[in-house]
């Protein structure tokens, strides 16, 4: 047997342990498809399959093509090669797709590939006799490539893909009729906030992705440290629902907004007539939070009395109501976030040193959005996406101008200002591209306004001198010596200014007098 038939039969077969293994559906075909080219020599390639309800056929799973480029692409059946396909059940085989006019390039794998031509092989999915979408596996062009083996080797894999594709819709099927409501939205969210959901490929991303992966699923109390809008509320949505308290409540508070004295009553509850307006009994966010995950945002703001209650609920794990007698004892795991400067705080006694370290005992560090210009564009990119579906607009990219300006720009706000600046520019845009004019005045650069200096920087800082000069003489009532004093510089220096602008100090000795 041959080293290339030996070649496929080992790909075959960790193809088969892969589609058969508990990895979710869309990883499994990702690591199909990054065989295919770790083994074979493919620079990129894609399942696509037909969703019945909108007789489109979308990208379920791909690689060597931006995942921005994977979501926009969709195909009718009949349309381009990978329509072709589906509708006719046939394999397409292209060995130079410049020469194809049905090679419509919609994933822009042959603009972004570096290569001048590429071939490229279309295979059915086959699933209960229909056809139910293509795999698509493109090539380096090669004149001699003999397409017959490949055809045949590909066939085997789509086929397999069938398999788990059929055997992924019975699943599917099975699971939304045994979930309930509360357990489709439960894994809605879960979903919503996996950690593979944050935006970011940049270097201190990736450190906290690997963060959460390591304190996902132990029960350790987290604090989250960053600047306001860096996503930290985001980060303890995915700690919990990457957590063995998954199935648990998320319960939130923001210290911050709470007044100090409602902020106790929120978080132990209290017993009726323990206040004026306590008529009935209410549970706090610990009770309420019990069997999950309690995320304490903007946790350096409680003040001292609250702080010395926490401390004691966190060390004895139980707490009484206000006005209660009983203790109440729950389990909770404790997330809490910052944007203060704690370590500052313990030294001017603003913040319990014991508490301190009862919360910091795993950190993640929220990097600010411009220690990350690199994620700059993928999260704008996601935004436009976001608020283009929102708004019904039909805006699809932003100009090389406009990325200028967000780039340059120093986010002050981080991404919650970059959200909220995207959101604006699908708003006001007339067209399908954002432009610089789109963009929040904040944004604007002195080009795309037109401001710049008409003057000279020699002129501009002569003009602001002569200011300062005649500022000072009318505080010194014209006397020279008394404006040196004022400027802190000498007599001397101030004589020769006058003379250099023309001024005249005894102007402003008369006008005093009069």
């Amino acid at each position: 047997m041959s080293v290339t038939n030996v070649r496929k039969l080992s790909t075959l077969l960790e193809i088969s342990q892969t589609l058969s293994s508990s990895l979710d559906f869309r990883t499994a075909l990702i690591q199909v498809l990054e065989l295919l080219e770790e083994n074979h020599g493919s620079v990129a390639g894609t399942v696509t399959l037909l969703d019945e309800q909108s007789g489109e056929l979308r990208i379920e799973a791909a690689t060597g093509i931006p995942w921005q480029v994977q979501r926009r692409a969709k195909y009718k059946v009949g349309e381009g090669v990978t329509g072709r396909v589906v509708e006719s059940g046939r394999t397409v085989v292209v060995p130079r797709v410049s020469q194809e006019p049905l090679f419509l390039d919609r994933t822009e794998v042959w603009k972004g590939s570096g290569h001048d031509e590429l071939s490229f092989v279309a295979m059915p999915i086959p699933v209960d006799g229909k056809t139910k979408g293509s795999l698509g596996v493109t090539y380096p062009f090669d004149a001699a490539r003999d397409f017959q083996p490949e055809v045949e080797f590909l066939g085997v894999v789509a086929s397999m893909i069938g398999q788990s594709v059929r055997v992924h819709s019975l699943v599917e099927t099975e699971r939304k009729r045994l979930l309930t409501e509360n357990d489709q939205l439960r894994q809605e969210l879960r979903e919503r906030y996996d950690f593979r959901n944050i935006i970011g490929n940049s270097r201190q991303m990736r450190d906290i992705y690997q963060a959460v992966a390591q304190v996902a699923g132990s029960p350790t109390t987290v604090m989250i440290r960053g600047e306001s809008g860096t996503g930290k509320e985001m980060v303890a949505h995915a700690i919990h629902y990457n957590s063995q308290r998954a199935e648990g409540p998320f319960v939130k508070v923001n210290c911050g907004a709470l007044p100090d004295t409602l902020i106790e009553s929120e978080l132990f509850g209290y017993e009726p007539g323990a206040f004026t307006d306590a008529r009935e009994r209410k549970m706090g966010r610990f009770e309420l939070a019990d069997g999950g995950t309690l995320f304490l945002d903007e946790v350096g703001e409680l003040s001292p009395s609250t702080q010395v209650k926490l401390l004691r609920a966190l060390q004895e794990k139980e707490f009484e109501r206000l006005g209660g007698v009983k203790s109440i004892t729950v389990d909770v795991r404790l997330i809490t976030a910052t944007n203060c400067d704690l370590e500052n705080a313990m030294r001017q006694g603003k913040f319990r040193e014991d508490l301190y370290y009862r919360l910091n005992v795993f950190s993640i560090y929220m990097p600010a959005l411009r220690d990350r210009k690199p994620d700059i564009l993928l999260l704008a990119d996601h935004f436009v996406e976001k608020y283009a579906s929102v708004l019904g607009k039909r805006v699809r990219r932003i100009s090389t101008p406009a990325i200028d300006m967000l780039m340059a720009y120093h986010w002050p706000g981080n991404v919650r200002e970059l959200e909220n600046c995207i959101e604006r520019a699908v708003l006001v845009c007339q067209g399908a591209v954002i432009h610089g004019h789109d963009l929040p005045p904040t944004l604007q650069t002195a080009q795309v306004s037109d401001t710049l200096p008409e003057s000279s920087l020699d002129s501009m800082v002569g003009n602001y001198e002569r200011d300062l000069i005649l500022d000072s003489l009318k505080s010194a009532r014209g006397n020279q010596a008394e404006a040196a004093r004022l400027l802190q510089t000498s007599s001397r220096i101030v004589g020769y200014k006058l003379r250099k602008y023309g001024i005249d100090p005894s102007r402003y000795r008369s006008s005093r007098r009069s």
